[in-house]
């Protein structure tokens, strides 16, 4: 028998990555096609955040010294008057500055990571954000998708596969390596793009996990556990989350035409699905205290001087 990895013909990448393109091709033609609408979206939310900063601009207030006499007033006459422009605001004018809004928490939201490494993209690590448009669903998702965390992640567990003898429908070598790695990959975006902006875009529901960094340790662990099988709205009301259920199963499903004979079907499918949504639950309890134990370190490494 031969090693796996050693004797490995020389055109084995010529075969594999024919084979493996087209028996995927028609799988993901769809969600390129999406990946180019999103793009689109993300240029036109650009444009349309830009106009906003701009007419914004010229409302500012006069900057004044805290000590002055007029600060006190000059503040309470800044809110008095953005509430008046949020009432007679029209209702073109109010979905603008709430996309403007949305725009700039996204921006700080694709930044985030946890140990500098892990993407924590879907987290409201405040609790408090503006619902996101249909192209910001989509520019998340795809931030999330395509993060090099991810890619790598789909060749280390590859690896894993291979040496613990998981899908051997796949073989050995360096051909059922990179079909493992395939199949990663295919998961990823499958699962990412259906539970994060597909069905949240159908089913109008947010894909973030909102955070609720308060309370006794009991109410948020089960905030968190529940945060995979209830969501926020667009509408800002709670609601079963419909559309991270249903993304972890229409992506199982999908599965089937990428997996072994021997590891499809349908109950196999929502067996495997049901696994990865309790996982997202149990996932969502590390983005629930990870800044509290981000907070715990810095202050154990830098100790407040008394």
């Amino acid at each position: 028998m031969k090693a796996a990895g050693i004797h490995v013909s020389t055109n084995w990448i010529c075969r594999l990555i024919p084979v493996f393109i087209m028996r995927n091709f028609t799988l993901h033609l769809g969600l390129w096609a999406l990946v180019l609408s999103a793009l689109t979206s993300a240029e036109r939310c650009r444009a349309q955040s830009e106009e906003v900063a701009m007419l914004t601009t010229a409302e500012g207030i006069p900057a004044a010294l805290p000590d002055a006499p007029s600060f006190v007033l000059q503040q309470e006459g800044a809110i008095q008057s953005s509430g008046e422009r949020e009432a007679q605001e029209t209702e073109d004018e109010r979905k603008a500055r709430l996309h403007a809004q949305a725009q700039k928490e996204l921006e700080g939201q694709v930044q985030q990571r946890i140990m500098t490494v892990v993407p924590n993209f879907n987290t409201v690590i405040s609790g408090r954000a503006v619902p996101l448009s249909k192209g910001q669903k989509t520019v998340l998702a795809l931030h999330s998708t395509f993060d090099p965390f991810n890619g790598v992640g789909a060749f280390v567990l590859a690896g894993f596969s291979e040496i613990a003898g998981t899908h051997r429908g796949y073989g050995w070598g360096a051909e059922g390596y990179f079909k493992r790695v395939g199949a990663n990959a295919a998961d990823i975006v499958d699962g990412t793009m259906l539970a994060g902006a597909v069905y949240p875009i159908l089913l109008h529901q947010d894909p973030r996990f909102f955070r609720k960094g308060s309370g006794t340790i009991r109410t948020r662990v089960r905030h968190a556990l529940l945060g995979a099988f209830i969501c926020r709205g667009d509408n800002g009301k709670r609601q079963p989350n419909y559309s991270n259920v249903l993304g972890n199963f229409s992506a199982g499903l999908i599965s089937n035409v990428y997996y072994p004979s021997d590891e499809t079907g349908i109950g196999l499918s929502l067996v495997n699905s049901s696994v990865v949504t309790l996982e997202g639950a149990l996932g969502n309890l590390a983005l629930e205290f990870s800044p509290d134990v981000s907070r715990w370190w810095r202050e154990r490494r830098h100790p407040k001087v008394p």
